[in-house]
C-alpha cells in the first residue's frame, strides 16, 4: 500500500492597521500551504504552495481589519479540494472595524470527485463597516461528478445576525433538483454590505440569479450556472443590478 500523507493542520493570518491616516498591512503570517503575499498598498494574494486541502487537512485564515482602514484579498488561482484520509476543511474567521473596509474576492473552489470537504466563514462587522464577499464553487473538474462539501456562512453586523447560511453538494438526487441546483454546475454569492452606492431593497431576479435585500444592512446575490466563466457573469450582473438605485 502507499504510505499516508500525513494531514495538515495550518492557519495564516492578515492585520491591518491605522497608520499616519493611511492603511498598513503589520501583519502578515504564512503557513503553507497558505501563503500571504502584499501586492498592493492594501491588497494580499493568497499564494497555495503545496497541493491542498487534501482530505483530512484543516486550513484556516484570519483576516483583522482595523477600524478606518482598507483591505482586499484575492488569490492567485482556484483552490482544488481533493480526496484523501477522512474530511478537509477550509475556515475564515474575519473582523471588519468600524468604518473599514473589507473586499474578499478569492478565485473558484473546485471540488474534485471523492472529496468530503467543508467550508466556514464567521464574518463580524462593526458599525458602519463595508464588505464585499464573493464566493464560487465548481461542482468537480471538467467530466467528473463533484466530491462532497457542506457549507456555512454566519455574518453579525453591529452585534446583530445579518446572514446565516448553509448549503450542501454531492447527493446527486439533490444536486439535480429543481429546488436545489437544478443540475447547474456552479453556485455563487456575494455578499455586499451597504456603501453610497448599495441602497437596493427591491429584490431582483435574472436568468440564473437573484439580487435579495437583507433584513440588516446588506444585499445578497445569488447565482446558479453551468460553468465557472458563466458564473462570474452572472454574479457581475447582480451586483451591478445590486447597486443600481430604484
Amino acid at each position: 500500500m502507499p504510505p499516508t500523507i500525513p494531514a495538515l493542520r495550518a492557519r495564516a493570518t492578515v492585520a491591518t492597521a491605522l497608520v499616519a491616516g493611511r492603511t498598513a498591512i503589520p501583519v502578515l503570517g504564512s503557513a503553507p500551504p497558505l501563503t500571504l503575499r502584499q501586492t498592493g498598498p492594501h491588497t494580499v494574494h493568497l499564494v497555495s504552495t503545496a497541493a491542498a486541502p487534501l482530505g483530512g487537512d484543516v486550513l484556516e485564515l484570519d483576516v483583522d481589519v482595523a477600524a478606518g482602514t482598507t483591505l482586499e484579498v484575492g488569490s492567485v488561482a482556484a483552490t482544488v479540494v481533493l480526496p484523501g484520509h477522512g474530511k478537509s476543511a477550509m475556515l475564515v474567521t474575519a473582523r471588519v472595524g468600524a468604518g473599514a473596509t473589507l473586499r474578499f474576492t478569492p478565485e473558484p473552489t473546485v471540488l474534485a470527485a471523492g472529496c468530503s470537504h467543508r467550508t466556514g466563514v464567521r464574518l463580524v462587522l462593526e458599525e458602519d463597516a463595508r464588505v464585499f464577499w464573493r464566493e464560487e464553487i465548481v461542482f468537480g473538474r471538467y467530466g467528473e461528478a463533484p466530491g462532497r462539501c457542506r457549507g456555512r456562512f454566519d455574518a453579525t453586523s453591529g452585534g446583530r445576525p445579518l446572514l446565516r447560511q448553509e448549503f450542501a453538494v454531492g447527493d446527486p438526487a439533490l444536486d439535480a433538483s429543481p429546488a436545489v441546483f437544478a443540475g447547474a454546475r456552479c453556485v455563487g454569492t456575494t455578499l455586499m454590505t451597504p456603501d453610497p452606492a448599495v441602497g437596493r431593497r427591491e429584490a431582483v431576479v435574472g436568468e440564473g440569479v437573484a439580487v435579495l435585500p437583507l433584513a440588516g444592512p446588506g444585499v445578497l446575490v445569488s447565482a446558479l450556472a453551468a460553468d465557472a466563466v458563466e458564473l462570474r457573469r452572472r454574479l457581475a450582473w447582480g451586483e451591478s443590478a445590486a447597486r443600481t438605485p430604484l
